[in-house]
């Protein structure tokens, strides 16, 4: 359906000894990747020697075995995956970023978005700082650079630098003898670390990447952390612990984090399941069988089958090989890659009354054609469920929703959505229920639930717009030769 751009991943690897950690990096890396579809990139530390490579393009297509084998080998390696949210996608924008410098260099990937950047760019700028990318990442690097000039330490450089950054991050970076993780001080973005049976330490945005090289999944770095990996041992530096209340973004849970993994302890699995049986209560209907949209989609509808007592069925079979629809440039286009990605088991439909549920409604621009491919295939009754509440608000945080204006939620009423999609009824998770996907009825406020009801956990950001740092001449603030 009309989904949201997904976040970025990160990964970081940290090895008492010189390995392979380039094809480590990589099998992490894959795991991540409905993180970020764009483009991907590994640094592997020898020594002190940074070996690079970074391109647009998937894992799998980017990192083809020379490219590995050029890498070498390493004891610290660094990883990202990345949708941009802010700055263009292509090569210029790819991570990790590398940054060399007297005190040492460094390599920084970055998940989440700072609301500050417009800010810090324009004052680092106005001091004399060049910058060749138009990513918020890059303002983060220098920020760290710049305090690295009279901290004692890297990771000291990194703390000072956290009380100067705003909004969403969760990083990883790698100096010539350390990794450093590092999370935003209200956790908006997950990340986590485990261990291998060898020793190596793994750091990700999420746990399954830590599944993929075979670490077993220690805990979550709080928000405000900084855990710095070194040949002495594991450091916690926790100045910016609880100086802010959490605020997890809860679509991890509906629809950015894959199921089989955990984040912040709750299991995204069970968060989805529930949100199909809060559906259920909240907006019954009489049916023949429930099926949920790949992937997302698939969870929720179980949930919603076991709550209501309607069979589950597999109504769609999902063609692998096909990108997302939102990749395509027009609306027609996008509208003919449904039918290309999905197609309908008739024998589940057929002559049913049906129950569709997907974890969200975003421009409402594929709805329709899914609802068609189901009456097309013999439905007798569509009833659309989205596991989510109305999207009616701009996420600054690292979603790429920078406007208003393409939100269908914002135009029309829930009952003009349904005529507009062609569903027989629309039901979506309600703001009470969507806070209590993880089952903690005593911490429900700990999630950001701007992007539903417009109530930041931040100030809002000056300009707000994702290609902030490129553009027009004419369309640029501040413009002038």
């Amino acid at each position: 359906m009309d989904k949201l751009r997904e976040e970025c991943g990160v990964l970081g690897i940290f090895s008492d000894k010189t390995e392979d950690l380039a094809r480590s990096c990589y099998y992490g890396l894959y795991a991540l990747q409905h993180r970020g579809q764009e483009s991907c990139g590994i640094v592997v530390n020898d020594d002190g020697l940074f070996h690079d490579y970074k391109d647009v393009g998937l894992v799998n297509d980017v990192f083809t075995r020379d490219v590995l084998k050029s890498l070498g080998e390493g004891n610290i390696a660094v990883g990202h995956v990345r949708y941009g949210t802010t700055g263009a996608g292509g090569r210029l924008n790819a991570q990790p970023i590398v940054v060399n410098h007297v005190k040492g260099r460094m390599a920084l990937a970055h998940n989440g978005n700072l609301t500050n950047s417009y800010e810090l760019r324009q004052e680092l700028e106005m001091n004399g700082s060049i910058f060749h990318t138009t990513s918020d990442t890059e303002v983060i690097s220098y920020i760290i650079t710049k305090e690295r000039i009279s901290a004692p330490s890297i990771e000291e450089a990194v703390n000072r630098a956290m009380n100067r950054l705003k909004g969403a991050y969760s990083l990883v970076i790698m100096s010539p003898s350390k990794l450093i993780a590092a999370r935003d001080e209200k956790g908006f973005r997950p990340l986590c670390y485990g261990r291998t049976s060898d020793g190596k330490y793994v750091v990700a945005s999420e746990s399954c990447a830590l599944d993929a090289v075979s670490a077993t999944f220690i805990r979550d770095i709080e928000p405000g952390e900084i855990l710095v990996f070194t040949q002495e041992g594991i450091r916690s530096i926790r100045d910016h612990c609880g100086r802010q209340k959490q605020s997890m973004c809860v679509f991890e849970y509906i629809y950015f984090a894959r199921p089989d993994s955990v984040i912040d302890g709750y299991s995204v699995h069970n968060a989805r399941l529930r949100a199909g049986r809060f559906l259920a209560q909240s907006h019954p209907v009489e049916a023949d069988v429930v099926i949920g949209v790949p992937d997302s989609g698939l969870d929720a509808a179980l949930g919603y089958a076991q709550a209501s007592g309607i069979p589950y069925g597999i109504g769609f079979i999902k063609n692998k090989y096909i990108g997302r629809t939102f990749i395509s440039p027009g609306q027609a286009n996008r509208e003919d890659k449904v039918k290309i990605k999905l197609n309908t088991i008739s024998e589940t439909v057929k002559g049913k009354r049906v129950v569709m549920v997907d974890d969200s409604i975003v421009r409402g621009t594929t709805c329709g054609p899914i609802i068609r491919l189901l009456r097309e295939a013999g439905a007798k009754e569509v009833h659309m469920r989205v596991s989510a509440p109305p999207f009616t608000d701009p996420c600054f945080y690292g979603v790429d929703i920078d406007s208003k204006d393409r939100l269908i939620a914002n135009h029309h009423t829930i009952e003009e959505i349904r005529q507009i999609i062609g569903a027989d009824s629309l039901g979506y998770l309600t703001m009470e229920d969507v806070v209590r996907l993880t089952g903690d009825e005593d911490d429900t406020e700990r999630f950001c639930t701007a992007c539903f009801s417009g109530n930041y956990p931040t100030e809002v950001p000056k300009n707000t717009k994702k290609n902030r740092f490129e553009g027009k001449i004419s369309e640029r603030e501040g413009k002038k030769e």
